[in-house]
């Protein structure tokens, strides 16, 4: 297949808003990089969608919030394709991640609310959704899907960037793909999870203490000191125990062991929680990775970084020192899960959701 345009959407477990981009590519490699577009949620609405976490809201409810989250991914779009001046005919396929209010593949259950028919038919462009369900439904975990697009990225690296390398996502959960060096036949090796929190604790004690929907600059963390007996405490999850591939759901941790504390300290005391936790996830790797390479949101807490350095045995940099859009990588990815799912090729593997076999997903909508 040639490379054709195609546009990815995500909206994270962090619920600010939606993220729209836009790449060049086939179903194997990335062309070009296209402009992208960040679509903020107003308050009201984030107090809708996240009330509808864990699916505890009336059906009624939940419909309404998934009507008015795609009405606001085709916002996204038109406003996309106005800045790279396309026409709907331009596009190939859109990858409509959705929202995820549930996620629990012990249980086969996964749940990432957006109608992606009606999408399509608002932007004019065949949609590619549900990517998730289908590899939970296999017995994978369902995530994380985008370790194929780091392997696509790390492809386009020069030789000075070694591997083994770690991409680490901080979304509002944290998750990390492992790359080894390739092999005879150039294919690296893969092996993705869930590290434990990202940003979703520090983003919700940030609002509760603080008023803002994040620990700007980490100031409140910078502040405050670490409780060492509470961090260990959090660090006794029993989900760190667990071999990869594994996932998590985003409330699948809480801040009640740190309520006690004040706001800097607590702030403090998560920030390094998620730290400690991505720390631990290297004792996972078959081995050591040389380079760390974050995108998401947590890559702008200048408090997380400083943390991660202190504790990685490796450099640590966010993925725009090397010309990578942090902030729109995600969904540049499930712009090329589409093209994949399109062309019938896998986009989970064994090593990275803990599927039986590689597999495709996503269902089709056609404009």
């Amino acid at each position: 297949m040639a490379a054709k345009w195609a546009i990815g959407l995500m909206s994270g477990t962090s619920g600010d808003g939606v993220d729209a981009a836009l790449i060049k590519a086939d179903a194997q490699a990335i062309e070009v990089f296209g402009p992208s577009v960040s679509e903020p949620y107003d308050p009201a609405f984030r107090d809708r969608l996240k009330a509808c976490y864990g699916g505890k809201q009336p059906a009624a409810e939940i419909d309404a919030v998934a009507r008015d989250l795609t009405l606001l991914h085709a916002r996204a779009v038109q406003r996309l394709l106005a800045l790279a001046h396309l026409k709907p005919a331009d596009i190939l396929i859109c990858g409509f991640h959705g929202q995820t209010i549930l996620h629990a593949p012990r249980e086969r259950r996964t749940w990432q609310i957006g109608d992606g028919a009606l999408l399509a038919k608002l932007i004019g462009i065949d949609v590619v959704n549900d990517f998730r369900a289908a590899d939970v439904a296999a017995g994978g975990q369902g995530a994380p899907l985008v370790p194929i697009f780091h392997k696509a990225l790390a492809d386009t690296l020069p030789p000075e960037v070694k591997r083994p390398l770690a991409v680490l996502n901080i979304g509002g959960v944290a998750n990390v793909t492992w790359i080894g060096p390739n092999d005879s036949t150039g294919h690296g090796s893969l092996l993705a999870f869930d590290t434990g929190p990202g940003n979703a604790l520090i983003d919700d004690w940030a609002q509760r203490h603080g008023g803002e929907p994040v620990d700007l600059g980490g100031a409140l963390a910078r502040a405050g000191r670490i409780d060492e007996d509470v961090l260990a405490e959090l660090l006794s999850h029993p989900f760190f125990d667990l071999p990869a591939p594994k996932s998590l759901d985003r409330n699948a941790f809480h801040s009640k062991m740190v309520d006690h504390l004040n706001a800097v300290d607590g702030a403090a005391t998560l920030t390094a929680f998620t730290a400690a936790a991505i720390a631990r996830a290297v004792h996972l790797f078959p081995e050591p990775a040389q380079n760390w390479l974050v995108c998401g949101g947590g890559r702008h807490n200048p408090v997380l970084m400083e943390a991660l350095t202190e504790r990685l045995d490796a450099p640590v940099r966010g993925v725009d020192a090397i010309d990578w859009n942090g902030d729109a990588l995600e969904a540049q990815a499930f712009a090329y899960l589409a093209l994949r799912s399109l062309a019938g090729l896998p986009i989970s593997f064994p090593t990275t959701t803990g599927v039986p076999q590689p597999m495709t997903g996503g269902t089709l909508h056609r404009a």
